[in-house]
């Protein structure tokens, strides 16, 4: 049965036909009790994209998104060495992909396809390995981030101070001095200047115990490795575990990392067009998937967060340095219309709010022939069912997404 083939334009298609294409699932011909599967679901991997994904809790977003790992992990080594992924895991429950999906193996026997365990590296934040050592929950490395890298306007964020509030103000005040004066500098440094500020006593008591209390996140040290070192490997499948860290910190450290990825990136592609224009071969940094669990966390509709700024920037300019962003969100509408309007692929699962619904219906009406809602509610009930609206052919598709061949630790426990 032939292929369906989306996220690929006429060109790539008629060049590279299915070559560097993954496998998400089969698509769904009639509806009801007719409905039954039918062609393969590909999607393009050569190429950068947005992809949204979203649908009620329970309906398969998390699961879906290790599909996607699961599927570069499999690509031939030719293509494979030129791409790496960061998974922002929220939940902490994408550490399982290392172990095979043995509760499964009769439906994986279904679709041709055996349990299957695959080689992701686990980052923490080096100040929470007490934690996840004494839950006996295995990781593979550490991260820091530097207090050096973030600007004023990021400590303002992730602390949600006003900048023309008196805390904001000394806050600012210390953090530019000492940009200005230290290459490098720690917390405890940033509390030395704060306390040399001439400003009132409670004011500068109330700025310190912030910085005092940012100590305690866990995420602040002298870093060992590099963004290159820690992601931007050939192949290389992280997974970041933010699962005990506050939300404001999740979106502060998943802002800073973004940030470097995109900045090597921009590098990486001048000197590869350098390269091609000299006819030489060079050494690539690989493109980079990144993908984001509870993104209405991280780019609001409404607010700002620590991340927002960079995730924005991507999702506008991030073809050409070659990112691909991944969001799945239980809330598309509250989800930043930015990223919806974006996305050149949108996978959604069951939805029942209508607020939800009519924020997939604003970017999907100028060429889908009836209400979004009618493709929803014709889905299948089982698990998995959904639709892709593909942005490169106008089409809209009925699918039901492949099963994991590794252990999926997002389902609900059951009291018996």
């Amino acid at each position: 049965m032939p292929e369906i083939v989306i996220g690929r334009d006429f060109d790539d298609l008629e060049k590279y036909g299915t070559k560097g294409t993954i496998f998400l699932g089969k698509h769904i011909v009639g509806t009801g009790e007719d409905a039954h599967l039918t062609s393969p679901l590909l999607m393009d991997i050569l190429r950068p994209h947005v992809i949204c994904i979203s649908g009620k809790r329970g309906q398969g977003k998390s699961y879906s998104m290790m599909i996607f790992v699961e599927e570069i992990s499999k690509l031939p080594d030719e293509i494979k060495k030129n791409l790496c992924a960061l998974s922002v895991d929220t939940q902490g429950i994408f550490w399982t992909m290392k172990s095979p999906n043995e509760q499964q193996i009769d439906l994986l026997a279904e679709w041709g396809l055996k349990p299957k365990g695959f080689d992701v590296n686990v980052l923490i934040p080096e100040g929470q390995k007490h934690i996840f050592d004494s839950a006996g929950v295995s990781y593979d490395d550490v991260f820091y981030i530097m207090p050096h890298e973030l600007t004023s306007e990021d400590w303002l964020n992730v602390f949600e101070l006003s900048p023309v509030d008196t805390p904001g103000i000394l806050l600012q005040r210390a953090v530019n001095k000492l940009k200005k004066s230290k290459k490098e500098y720690t917390i405890d440094d940033i509390i030395e200047y704060v306390k040399k500020e001439k400003w009132f006593e409670k004011e500068k008591l109330v700025v310190e115990n912030y910085f005092l209390g940012a100590k305690g996140w866990g995420i602040f040290g002298q870093r060992k490795k590099s963004i290159k070192d820690l992601i931007l490997q050939p192949g290389k499948l992280t997974i970041l575990d933010v699962s005990i860290t506050p939300q404001n910190v999740r979106a502060l450290v998943v802002g800073l990392l973004s940030s470097q990825i995109l900045e090597e990136r921009v590098k990486a592609r001048r000197l590869e067009e350098t390269a091609k224009i000299e006819e030489r071969k060079i050494e690539r940094t690989p493109m980079c998937w990144i993908l984001v669990d509870e993104a209405h966390n991280f780019v609001p509709a409404e607010g700002k967060t620590p991340a927002s700024d960079v995730f924005a920037k991507i999702v506008k300019e991030g073809r050409q340095p070659g990112i691909t962003t991944l969001f799945a969100t239980q809330r598309p509408d509250k989800l930043h219309p930015d990223v919806l309007a974006q996305a050149d692929l949108v996978i959604s699962f069951r939805l029942t709010s209508k607020a939800d619904i009519d924020a997939l219906k604003a970017i999907m009406q100028t060429y889908i022939l009836f209400d979004i809602d009618k493709y929803l509610t014709e889905l299948p009930k089982y698990k998995g069912a959904g639709i892709i609206l593909d942005d490169n052919s106008e089409r809209i598709y009925r699918f039901r997404a492949r099963p994991r061949q590794s252990w999926h630790a997002g389902s609900s426990p059951v009291a018996l």
